[in-house]
């Protein structure tokens, strides 16, 4: 073959290579703008694979014909489009689409009449998937509004979520949020406050949801606590699925606030500086009774208590927090508590929880490397930050290191001269302000559990939460309070190990219940 041939097909295969190499990254592009992001035009480069019709109108009804252009759309740039065509796209011409639209067109008269809605108003309807309510929107002559939604569906959605707008700030007079999108965003803090952002001062944010108990309504207000509630009905539901709806109206206001409304004319009670409703005491009542009888073999009773557990999570809707943490302060190993009941068992409401791990005993910080969403904090809990002693008892003959590993206890008073005992040794350790880190970690917006094994030191950090105020951040406590119990092996016999008696801990957690948390006795 002579050299000249080879040449030319060598460049002709590359060649082909190149045109079918730009035809794939052509058809991955439409793939990625068309099926997934419901786009026709990159808004990067402005190419479009296609155009919708410039003269496309949604407004007027199923199969109506246009008379003339004076009512084509306006867009939120201030263009108007030519006159609509002949007939509408079969989408808006179905009977669920339109029914839907009367559903919404409904909704929206009643706030028109209350002046919360103009025709001027800027609307935006967020994590709308067909856009009928922005169909029943411009409609009713409120030409400037649209949706968005994880997939455009145009000329009514453009491509956007609830927790990722894109608009500049300040930008509309009123936000609606239909069929329940806040409860269902993953990211309600982002959520919040993009709507924050993007609402102008004194603009109106409308919330569908169908939750009505008033422990979730509170957290609704308290997740978009930079407006001012103005009211809220109930209605009747768009379906059999959601029966009731709950149309919440609320107004931006110039001056974030962090509040806790009640609805109801329930008295606010205020027990070691926490703001008490009275919708947290009726909870608080509806939770299993405290133990108020010592009893004679508490390694049984306690036990047998926690199968009565009235968990919170199982009384309210949980769904509007914008974060849900549990905190397990004395973890020991991973598998202990954290892994054998609270993933377990704990109802969640399909959640995912924030884990912290607070173990100072260094035996079990290896388990804790590779565990994802879990973060150790290798230090003693205490009331400030200071060098600690940790005695920890052992049983020596235990083939198993870990399960032969006693609890560990804080000696702040020892000094480093004290040695070993037979029975135990002790540890020089970092105390750390265990209020001051609750504190800089969750909010009062947040769903916080928390779980306390210390081996006594619930006396100095319980006092210490109150102290600081950070136990109204609390939603909801395990707590194993430590006093001279009866012993198991020595009937007759209180344990020496621990000063405190039994009417001690039941002070400690009718305190705690008085004060809004919802403490449970654990074991």
């Amino acid at each position: 073959m002579e050299p000249g041939g080879a040449k030319h097909g060598f460049m002709r295969n590359t060649l082909v290579r190149v045109f079918l190499f730009c035809m794939l990254v052509i058809a991955l592009r439409f793939a990625y703008l068309v099926v997934i992001r419901g786009e026709t035009c990159d808004d990067v480069g402005g190419f479009c694979f296609f155009s919708l019709p410039e003269n496309l109108d949604i407004i007027s009804g199923a199969g109506k014909f246009a008379k003339s252009s004076s009512s084509a759309i306006i867009s939120l740039s201030g263009r108007k489009a030519p006159s609509r065509p002949e007939k509408i796209p079969d989408p808006w011409a179905a009977d669920g689409f339109q029914k839907s639209v009367r559903f919404y067109t409904s909704i929206f008269e009643d706030l028109f009449s209350e002046s919360i809605l103009k025709p001027s108003s800027k609307v935006l309807c967020v994590d709308t998937e067909d856009g009928a309510d922005v169909y029943a929107l411009r409609e009713m002559g409120v030409k400037d509004s649209v949706g968005i939604s994880k997939k455009a569906f145009k000329p009514l959605v453009i491509s956007g979520q609830g927790f990722k707008q894109p608009f500049k700030d300040e930008v509309f007079d009123f936000i609606f949020c239909g069929g329940e999108v806040v409860e269902k965003s993953l990211k309600l803090g982002d959520f919040a406050s993009e709507i924050r952002r993007t609402l102008k001062p004194e603009g109106f944010l409308v919330i569908h949801t169908r939750s009505s108990d008033t422990y979730s309504f509170e957290s609704l207000l308290g997740l978009f606590n930079f407006c001012r509630m103005v009211m809220f009905r109930d209605i009747d539901g768009f379906d059999s699925k959601m029966r009731v709806i709950r149309t919440v109206v609320l107004q931006k206001s110039g001056v974030e606030e962090n509040r806790n409304q009640v609805i109801e004319t329930a008295h606010h009670h205020s027990r070691n500086g926490c703001s008490v409703p009275g919708y947290k005491q009726d909870l608080i009542k509806k939770a299993e009774p405290l133990i108020e009888e010592e009893p004679q073999k508490p390694w049984i009773t306690l036990k047998k208590n926690v199968q009565k557990i009235r968990y919170l999570s199982s009384l309210v809707d949980i769904s509007f927090k914008p974060r849900y943490v549990y905190i397990d302060v004395g973890s020991r190993s991973y598998g202990s508590s954290i892994v054998s009941w609270f993933k377990k068992q704990y109802p969640k409401q399909n959640k995912t929880f924030e884990i912290y791990a607070i173990e100072a005993d260094r035996t079990f910080h290896d388990e804790y490397t590779y565990k994802k969403g879990v973060t150790l904090l290798p230090y003693a809990a205490w009331v400030k930050n200071e060098t600690l002693f940790f005695e920890i008892n052992e049983d020596p003959g235990h083939k198993n290191v870990v399960k032969g590993r006693g609890m560990g206890r804080i000696q702040p008073g020892q000094s480093s001269s004290s040695g070993s005992s037979s029975m135990g040794n002790v540890d020089q350790i970092q105390g750390f302000d265990f209020a001051m880190w609750l504190k800089n970690t969750v909010s009062s917006r947040d769903y916080v559990v928390m779980k306390m094994d210390v081996e006594g030191t619930e006396f100095d950090l319980i006092p210490r939460l109150f102290e600081t105020g950070t136990i109204c951040l609390v939603d909801e406590l395990f707590l194993e309070c430590h006093y001279n119990r009866w012993q198991k092996c020595c009937p007759g016999e209180r344990t020496t190990k621990y000063e405190k008696t039994y009417g001690q801990c039941l002070d400690l957690f009718t305190s705690l219940r008085n004060s809004g948390v919802h403490v449970h006795q654990w074991w």
